[in-house]
């Protein structure tokens, strides 16, 4: 239970009550996938570095983009589907001997997966004034009050990595990859369409996807914030600067494990 001197305190502070706009999540989930035997796809030029290698690691992999669409479920009122496709943008070491240096190729991967939220009802239109609508007297088009969903991730986690001939891939090449998910320029980018060797990547990720709707809330105001912070903006020596910068022992040395938890910071009296 809160201490009541602190909520009378706060009571204390209170100001008023104002009324603000913004986003209530109306429903949300943890998500912990383990995506097994992904397909990797590779340009074409990757690809013959992929089929010629003789030893293919996984390096890192990371979420380079998001596909939300949001429908309403039938019969199901103030619930709401979302299907959400990951796109991972995977990096490789080959090697084409042993003890050579590897060469780095970049691979990609999808996966789709659907969820079901509440979301509540509302279908209300909205219109907005802007400085240029008004300026040129254009009529606004309306902003609908549907729930919108929020996938928050982590980078992967790359669990197994795997390299089998292409006749015994069961998976199918997904060209159909989105030209910002490819790494640098996305002009003529083109997944190549067939290979001796296919790659395939387990995966774990780690998500939370949530349910939001616009809506006013009525909250507690006590006052403005007023930064406290003086900006820094005088252009000093660049090696004044880095003097000034701590040396990075935690880089150096690894952090040794707490053994210490809440409980030790116990100072009650013993009886």
């Amino acid at each position: 239970m809160p201490d009541n001197s602190i909520i009378e305190a706060a009571d204390r502070c209170l100001k008023e009550a104002v009324c603000i706009d913004t986003k209530r999540i109306y429903d949300s989930c943890v998500s912990k996938d383990c995506l097994e035997n992904l397909r990797a796809m590779f340009l074409t030029g990757d690809q013959n570095t992929i089929d010629n290698a003789q030893t293919i690691k996984a390096r890192s992999c990371e979420v380079a983009a998001v596909s939300i669409d949001v429908e309403e479920v039938a019969f199901n009122r103030g619930y709401y589907s979302a299907d959400i496709t990951y796109f991972f943008r995977i990096l490789f070491d080959t090697y084409s001997a042993p003890c050579t240096v590897p060469e780095q190729v970049t691979g990609y991967a999808s996966f789709t997966k659907k969820c079901i939220l509440y979301g509540s009802d509302g279908d209300v239109k909205v219109f907005t004034s802007s400085p240029i609508a008004d300026e040129l007297e254009c009529p606004i088009a309306p902003q609908y009050t549907n729930p919108t969903v929020k996938v928050q991730t982590v980078d992967p986690i790359v669990l197994d990595t795997d390299v089998v001939d292409a006749c015994r891939a069961t998976i199918n090449i997904n060209t159909n990859i989105p030209s910002i998910v490819f790494a640098g320029d996305a002009n003529a980018k083109q997944i190549a369409e067939s290979s001796q060797r296919a790659v395939l990547v387990t995966l774990g990720l780690f998500s939370i996807i949530q349910m939001e709707r616009d809506v006013q809330l009525l909250i507690p105001a006590y006052d403005y914030c007023i930064p406290e912070k003086e900006c820094r903006c005088d252009n000093q020596n660049p090696c004044e600067a880095f003097r000034s910068i701590d040396f990075p022992l935690d880089e150096f040395f690894p952090v040794e494990r707490s053994n210490s938890s809440c409980c030790d910071n116990d100072t009650g009296d013993d009886d």
